[in-house]
Protein backbone atom coordinates (compact mmCIF):
# COMPACT_ATOMS: atom_id res chain seq x y z
CA UNK A 1 0.00 0.00 0.00
CA UNK A 2 2.63 2.17 0.80
CA UNK A 3 3.88 1.93 -2.77
CA UNK A 4 0.74 2.90 -4.44
CA UNK A 5 0.80 6.04 -2.28
CA UNK A 6 4.41 7.09 -2.99
CA UNK A 7 3.81 6.17 -7.03
CA UNK A 8 0.38 8.51 -7.10
CA UNK A 9 1.56 11.13 -4.76
CA UNK A 10 4.78 11.37 -7.12
CA UNK A 11 2.71 11.40 -10.32
CA UNK A 12 0.35 14.36 -9.12
CA UNK A 13 2.96 16.36 -7.78
CA UNK A 14 5.05 16.09 -10.64
CA UNK A 15 2.31 17.40 -12.89
CA UNK A 16 1.30 20.00 -11.06
CA UNK A 17 4.65 21.49 -10.20
CA UNK A 18 5.52 20.71 -13.97
CA UNK A 19 2.15 23.01 -14.89
CA UNK A 20 3.21 25.84 -12.30
CA UNK A 21 6.77 25.93 -13.42
CA UNK A 22 5.00 26.41 -17.07
CA UNK A 23 3.00 29.09 -16.25
CA UNK A 24 6.07 30.57 -14.39
CA UNK A 25 8.12 30.40 -17.67
CA UNK A 26 4.79 32.49 -19.67
CA UNK A 27 4.69 34.45 -17.31
CA UNK A 28 8.07 36.03 -17.30
CA UNK A 29 7.68 35.83 -21.09
CA UNK A 30 5.13 38.56 -20.55
CA UNK A 31 6.53 42.22 -21.67
CA UNK A 32 5.72 45.07 -19.62
CA UNK A 33 3.92 47.48 -21.66
CA UNK A 34 4.34 51.66 -21.62
CA UNK A 35 2.29 53.72 -24.16
CA UNK A 36 4.43 56.31 -25.72
CA UNK A 37 3.87 60.04 -24.16
CA UNK A 38 4.43 61.39 -28.13
CA UNK A 39 1.44 60.01 -29.78
CA UNK A 40 -2.16 60.71 -29.44
CA UNK A 41 -4.77 58.01 -29.79
CA UNK A 42 -6.86 57.78 -32.31
CA UNK A 43 -9.38 54.97 -31.71
CA UNK A 44 -12.65 55.40 -30.55
CA UNK A 45 -13.65 53.87 -27.44
CA UNK A 46 -17.03 52.49 -26.20
CA UNK A 47 -16.70 51.30 -22.48
CA UNK A 48 -19.58 48.71 -21.34
CA UNK A 49 -20.84 48.88 -18.02
CA UNK A 50 -23.40 46.42 -17.01
CA UNK A 51 -25.19 47.63 -13.71
CA UNK A 52 -27.62 46.38 -10.79
CA UNK A 53 -28.28 48.02 -7.65
CA UNK A 54 -24.77 49.62 -7.89
CA UNK A 55 -25.81 53.05 -6.26
CA UNK A 56 -22.47 52.70 -3.81
CA UNK A 57 -20.13 51.87 -6.38
CA UNK A 58 -21.13 52.92 -9.83
CA UNK A 59 -20.56 57.17 -8.72
CA UNK A 60 -16.46 55.94 -8.24
CA UNK A 61 -16.38 53.73 -11.11
CA UNK A 62 -17.70 56.75 -13.38
CA UNK A 63 -15.70 59.13 -11.99
CA UNK A 64 -12.39 57.11 -12.36
CA UNK A 65 -13.41 56.53 -16.02
CA UNK A 66 -14.90 60.31 -17.45
CA UNK A 67 -11.35 61.96 -15.15
CA UNK A 68 -9.02 60.09 -17.81
CA UNK A 69 -7.25 62.25 -20.55
CA UNK A 70 -8.65 60.51 -23.12
CA UNK A 71 -10.20 62.75 -26.05
CA UNK A 72 -13.72 63.23 -25.68
CA UNK A 73 -14.71 62.72 -29.40
CA UNK A 74 -13.02 59.54 -28.84
CA UNK A 75 -14.60 58.42 -25.77
CA UNK A 76 -18.07 56.80 -25.11
CA UNK A 77 -19.33 55.44 -22.14
CA UNK A 78 -22.63 53.31 -21.49
CA UNK A 79 -24.03 52.17 -18.64
CA UNK A 80 -26.69 49.08 -18.88
CA UNK A 81 -29.54 49.48 -16.04
CA UNK A 82 -30.68 45.61 -15.12
CA UNK A 83 -33.42 46.81 -12.95
CA UNK A 84 -31.76 48.93 -10.29
CA UNK A 85 -34.01 50.10 -7.99
CA UNK A 86 -31.80 51.32 -5.62
CA UNK A 87 -31.07 54.75 -7.61
CA UNK A 88 -28.42 53.48 -9.77
CA UNK A 89 -29.72 55.12 -12.77
CA UNK A 90 -30.03 58.77 -11.01
CA UNK A 91 -26.52 58.47 -10.21
CA UNK A 92 -25.79 57.79 -13.74
CA UNK A 93 -27.73 61.06 -14.59
CA UNK A 94 -25.56 62.68 -13.06
CA UNK A 95 -22.86 61.94 -15.74
CA UNK A 96 -24.44 62.59 -18.76
CA UNK A 97 -22.64 65.59 -19.89
CA UNK A 98 -19.23 63.23 -19.49
CA UNK A 99 -20.18 61.07 -22.21
CA UNK A 100 -21.96 58.92 -20.16
CA UNK A 101 -25.09 57.41 -21.34
CA UNK A 102 -27.84 55.37 -19.58
CA UNK A 103 -29.42 52.45 -21.34
CA UNK A 104 -32.47 50.73 -19.29
CA UNK A 105 -32.95 47.26 -19.83
CA UNK A 106 -36.82 46.85 -19.00
CA UNK A 107 -37.42 49.34 -22.31
CA UNK A 108 -35.62 46.98 -24.46
CA UNK A 109 -36.07 43.73 -23.28
CA UNK A 110 -39.13 42.70 -22.22
CA UNK A 111 -38.82 38.39 -21.93
CA UNK A 112 -36.94 36.74 -18.78
CA UNK A 113 -33.72 35.71 -20.27
CA UNK A 114 -31.11 33.39 -18.60
CA UNK A 115 -28.78 35.51 -18.55
CA UNK A 116 -28.77 39.83 -18.03
CA UNK A 117 -25.39 40.65 -18.45
CA UNK A 118 -24.67 39.07 -21.21
CA UNK A 119 -27.74 40.34 -23.13
CA UNK A 120 -27.01 43.64 -21.62
CA UNK A 121 -23.80 44.09 -23.38
CA UNK A 122 -25.20 42.55 -26.81
CA UNK A 123 -28.45 45.49 -26.36
CA UNK A 124 -25.25 47.78 -25.54
CA UNK A 125 -23.46 46.37 -29.22
CA UNK A 126 -26.15 48.10 -31.30
CA UNK A 127 -26.00 51.34 -29.42
CA UNK A 128 -22.06 51.26 -29.30
CA UNK A 129 -20.37 53.89 -31.55
CA UNK A 130 -16.61 52.33 -31.03
CA UNK A 131 -14.40 50.23 -32.29
CA UNK A 132 -12.79 48.62 -29.64
CA UNK A 133 -15.29 48.05 -26.83
CA UNK A 134 -13.42 47.71 -23.26
CA UNK A 135 -16.38 46.01 -20.83
CA UNK A 136 -15.63 46.49 -16.61
CA UNK A 137 -18.15 46.46 -13.85
CA UNK A 138 -19.51 48.84 -11.89
CA UNK A 139 -18.00 48.01 -8.69
CA UNK A 140 -14.32 48.56 -10.24
CA UNK A 141 -12.28 51.63 -10.21
CA UNK A 142 -9.90 52.15 -13.24
CA UNK A 143 -6.29 53.07 -13.42
CA UNK A 144 -5.69 56.74 -14.70
CA UNK A 145 -3.78 56.10 -17.61
CA UNK A 146 -6.03 53.19 -18.35
CA UNK A 147 -7.72 54.17 -21.35
CA UNK A 148 -4.90 55.65 -23.18
CA UNK A 149 -2.64 52.65 -22.46
CA UNK A 150 -5.57 50.19 -24.16
CA UNK A 151 -5.52 52.61 -26.90
CA UNK A 152 -1.83 52.80 -27.26
CA UNK A 153 -1.31 48.96 -26.65
CA UNK A 154 -4.45 48.29 -29.33
CA UNK A 155 -2.97 50.69 -32.32
CA UNK A 156 0.43 49.43 -32.26
CA UNK A 157 -0.10 45.32 -31.65
CA UNK A 158 -4.27 45.45 -33.40
CA UNK A 159 -5.72 42.03 -30.83
CA UNK A 160 -8.64 40.91 -31.36
CA UNK A 161 -9.39 40.56 -28.07
CA UNK A 162 -7.14 41.86 -24.79
CA UNK A 163 -7.35 40.52 -21.43
CA UNK A 164 -6.22 42.45 -18.77
CA UNK A 165 -5.41 43.13 -15.02
CA UNK A 166 -7.49 43.09 -11.97
CA UNK A 167 -6.91 43.17 -8.05
CA UNK A 168 -8.86 43.12 -4.94
CA UNK A 169 -8.50 46.79 -2.50
CA UNK A 170 -9.18 47.34 0.93
CA UNK A 171 -8.43 43.52 2.16
CA UNK A 172 -8.26 43.48 5.44
CA UNK A 173 -10.29 40.24 6.67
CA UNK A 174 -9.18 36.52 6.71
CA UNK A 175 -10.94 35.66 4.07
CA UNK A 176 -10.51 38.94 1.82
CA UNK A 177 -6.42 38.48 2.13
CA UNK A 178 -7.45 34.64 1.36
CA UNK A 179 -9.05 35.87 -2.01
CA UNK A 180 -6.49 38.60 -2.27
CA UNK A 181 -3.81 35.47 -2.42
CA UNK A 182 -6.03 33.46 -5.06
CA UNK A 183 -7.13 35.90 -7.35
CA UNK A 184 -3.89 37.19 -7.48
CA UNK A 185 -2.74 33.87 -8.56
CA UNK A 186 -5.91 33.54 -11.28
CA UNK A 187 -4.38 36.35 -13.01
CA UNK A 188 -1.15 34.99 -13.36
CA UNK A 189 -2.24 32.22 -14.90
CA UNK A 190 -4.32 33.87 -17.05
CA UNK A 191 -1.47 36.04 -18.27
CA UNK A 192 0.29 32.98 -18.73
CA UNK A 193 -2.02 31.04 -20.37
CA UNK A 194 -2.64 33.87 -23.35
CA UNK A 195 1.20 33.90 -22.98
CA UNK A 196 1.20 30.57 -24.20
CA UNK A 197 -2.11 30.51 -26.42
CA UNK A 198 -3.80 28.52 -24.58
CA UNK A 199 -6.15 31.15 -24.03
CA UNK A 200 -7.38 29.69 -20.21
CA UNK A 201 -9.11 32.57 -18.38
CA UNK A 202 -10.30 36.17 -18.52
CA UNK A 203 -12.19 38.13 -16.20
CA UNK A 204 -15.01 40.49 -17.36
CA UNK A 205 -14.08 43.38 -14.93
CA UNK A 206 -11.44 44.07 -17.51
CA UNK A 207 -11.09 42.94 -21.33
CA UNK A 208 -11.49 44.52 -23.97
CA UNK A 209 -12.28 43.36 -28.12
CA UNK A 210 -13.08 44.74 -31.15
CA UNK A 211 -16.72 45.50 -32.46
CA UNK A 212 -15.61 44.03 -35.54
CA UNK A 213 -14.71 40.86 -34.15
CA UNK A 214 -17.84 40.17 -31.89
CA UNK A 215 -19.91 40.05 -34.77
CA UNK A 216 -17.16 37.91 -36.87
CA UNK A 217 -18.50 35.39 -33.71
CA UNK A 218 -21.94 36.33 -33.95
CA UNK A 219 -21.30 37.72 -29.94
CA UNK A 220 -22.99 35.55 -27.75
CA UNK A 221 -24.79 32.86 -30.06
CA UNK A 222 -24.92 29.25 -28.78
CA UNK A 223 -23.58 30.38 -25.39
CA UNK A 224 -26.74 32.73 -24.46
CA UNK A 225 -28.51 30.23 -22.60
CA UNK A 226 -25.63 30.11 -19.96
CA UNK A 227 -25.68 32.17 -17.19
CA UNK A 228 -22.18 33.53 -16.67
CA UNK A 229 -18.82 33.14 -19.29
CA UNK A 230 -19.85 36.44 -20.72
CA UNK A 231 -15.89 36.87 -20.18
CA UNK A 232 -14.21 33.73 -20.89
CA UNK A 233 -16.26 31.97 -23.45
CA UNK A 234 -16.51 35.40 -25.90
CA UNK A 235 -12.50 35.38 -25.66
CA UNK A 236 -12.66 31.05 -26.79
CA UNK A 237 -14.79 32.24 -29.54
CA UNK A 238 -13.07 35.10 -30.73
CA UNK A 239 -9.75 32.87 -30.22
CA UNK A 240 -11.45 30.31 -32.22
CA UNK A 241 -11.56 32.64 -35.65
CA UNK A 242 -8.48 35.14 -34.68
CA UNK A 243 -6.20 32.74 -32.95
CA UNK A 244 -3.09 34.89 -33.18
CA UNK A 245 -4.98 38.12 -32.13
CA UNK A 246 -5.17 37.41 -28.48
CA UNK A 247 -3.26 39.47 -25.94
CA UNK A 248 -2.48 40.09 -22.74
CA UNK A 249 -1.79 43.77 -21.49
CA UNK A 250 0.60 43.57 -18.55
CA UNK A 251 0.53 47.36 -17.55
CA UNK A 252 0.40 48.81 -13.81
CA UNK A 253 -1.81 51.26 -15.84
CA UNK A 254 -4.24 49.20 -16.90
CA UNK A 255 -5.16 47.54 -13.23
CA UNK A 256 -8.47 47.85 -12.35
CA UNK A 257 -9.07 47.15 -8.55
CA UNK A 258 -12.56 45.85 -7.59
CA UNK A 259 -13.58 44.67 -3.53
CA UNK A 260 -13.14 40.67 -2.91
CA UNK A 261 -16.65 39.34 -1.45
CA UNK A 262 -17.12 40.31 2.26
CA UNK A 263 -18.39 36.58 3.41
CA UNK A 264 -16.80 32.93 3.37
CA UNK A 265 -20.57 32.33 1.99
CA UNK A 266 -20.75 34.90 -0.60
CA UNK A 267 -17.17 33.83 -1.54
CA UNK A 268 -18.19 30.11 -2.33
CA UNK A 269 -20.90 31.09 -4.00
CA UNK A 270 -19.04 33.59 -6.25
CA UNK A 271 -16.47 30.73 -6.98
CA UNK A 272 -18.91 27.84 -7.58
CA UNK A 273 -20.86 30.16 -10.09
CA UNK A 274 -17.75 30.81 -11.80
CA UNK A 275 -16.78 26.85 -11.83
CA UNK A 276 -20.62 26.03 -13.11
CA UNK A 277 -19.49 26.62 -16.47
CA UNK A 278 -16.57 24.84 -16.84
CA UNK A 279 -17.92 22.06 -18.52
CA UNK A 280 -19.71 23.94 -21.19
CA UNK A 281 -16.10 24.92 -22.49
CA UNK A 282 -15.29 23.18 -25.89
CA UNK A 283 -11.66 23.18 -25.20
CA UNK A 284 -10.22 19.83 -23.67
CA UNK A 285 -6.82 20.76 -22.55
CA UNK A 286 -8.81 23.06 -20.03
CA UNK A 287 -11.22 20.19 -18.97
CA UNK A 288 -8.03 18.03 -18.41
CA UNK A 289 -6.28 20.40 -16.28
CA UNK A 290 -9.00 20.99 -14.02
CA UNK A 291 -9.98 17.32 -13.82
CA UNK A 292 -6.40 17.03 -12.91
CA UNK A 293 -6.52 19.90 -10.28
CA UNK A 294 -9.50 18.64 -8.41
CA UNK A 295 -8.38 15.12 -7.98
CA UNK A 296 -4.94 16.04 -6.63
CA UNK A 297 -7.08 18.01 -3.93
CA UNK A 298 -9.10 15.36 -3.27
CA UNK A 299 -5.62 12.69 -3.74
CA UNK A 300 -4.41 14.83 -0.56
CA UNK A 301 -7.51 15.18 1.40
CA UNK A 302 -7.73 11.49 1.50
CA UNK A 303 -3.89 10.90 2.50
CA UNK A 304 -5.22 12.70 5.25
CA UNK A 305 -8.09 10.41 5.96
CA UNK A 306 -6.35 7.46 5.52
CA UNK A 307 -3.48 8.44 7.96
CA UNK A 308 -6.01 9.29 10.28
CA UNK A 309 -7.64 5.93 10.28
CA UNK A 310 -4.17 4.11 10.07
CA UNK A 311 -2.02 5.55 12.05
CA UNK A 312 0.86 3.51 10.89
CA UNK A 313 0.44 4.75 7.32
CA UNK A 314 3.37 6.92 5.69
CA UNK A 315 0.21 9.14 4.61
CA UNK A 316 0.49 11.92 6.88
CA UNK A 317 4.10 12.13 6.54
CA UNK A 318 3.57 12.12 2.41
CA UNK A 319 0.54 14.73 3.14
CA UNK A 320 3.42 17.11 4.76
CA UNK A 321 5.86 16.46 2.00
CA UNK A 322 3.27 17.24 0.16
CA UNK A 323 1.60 20.28 1.43
CA UNK A 324 5.68 21.97 1.62
CA UNK A 325 6.87 21.08 -2.11
CA UNK A 326 3.16 22.32 -3.26
CA UNK A 327 3.76 25.58 -1.22
CA UNK A 328 7.46 26.06 -2.48
CA UNK A 329 6.64 25.49 -6.21
CA UNK A 330 2.88 28.28 -6.01
CA UNK A 331 5.60 30.42 -3.88
CA UNK A 332 7.83 30.35 -6.42
CA UNK A 333 5.57 30.93 -9.56
CA UNK A 334 3.61 34.15 -7.13
CA UNK A 335 6.81 36.21 -6.29
CA UNK A 336 6.88 37.42 -9.68
CA UNK A 337 2.90 37.88 -10.07
CA UNK A 338 2.95 39.81 -6.60
CA UNK A 339 5.75 41.71 -7.68
CA UNK A 340 3.50 43.88 -10.81
CA UNK A 341 0.91 43.83 -8.54
CA UNK A 342 3.11 45.54 -5.52
CA UNK A 343 2.01 42.82 -3.19
CA UNK A 344 4.40 40.34 -2.26
CA UNK A 345 4.24 41.45 1.25
CA UNK A 346 1.17 39.53 0.89
CA UNK A 347 2.69 35.84 0.60
CA UNK A 348 3.78 36.03 3.68
CA UNK A 349 -0.09 34.79 4.64
CA UNK A 350 0.47 32.44 1.57
CA UNK A 351 1.67 29.45 4.02
CA UNK A 352 -1.53 30.15 6.11
CA UNK A 353 -4.24 30.03 3.73
CA UNK A 354 -2.97 26.45 2.29
CA UNK A 355 -5.74 24.30 4.10
CA UNK A 356 -8.39 26.10 3.22
CA UNK A 357 -7.38 26.59 -0.10
CA UNK A 358 -7.77 22.69 -0.33
CA UNK A 359 -10.86 22.84 0.77
CA UNK A 360 -12.11 25.29 -1.07
CA UNK A 361 -11.00 24.11 -4.27
CA UNK A 362 -13.15 20.73 -3.33
CA UNK A 363 -15.82 22.58 -2.42
CA UNK A 364 -16.00 24.71 -5.60
CA UNK A 365 -14.75 21.77 -7.79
Amino acid sequence: MAFILYSVTAVFLTGYCGLLWYYAIHWRQLEDFEARTDKLPSTKITVIIPARNEAKNIGACLESITSQKYPQELLQVLVMNDHSTDGTDLIVQSFVNKNVQLINLEEHIKTPVNSYKKAAIELAMQFATGDLIIGTDADCVSSPKWLATIAAFYEERKPAFIAMPVSFKDCNSAIEVFQELDFMSLQGITGAAIQSQSYGMCNGANMAYEKLAFYAVNGFENIDKIASGDDMMLMHKIAKKFPERIAFLKSEDVIVSTKAMPTVRKFLQQRIRWASKADKYDDSRIMIVLFALYFFHLWMLLLLVYGIIFLQSPALTILLVVVIVKTVAELIFLWPVAAFFKKQIRLFFFPLAQPFHIVYTLVAG
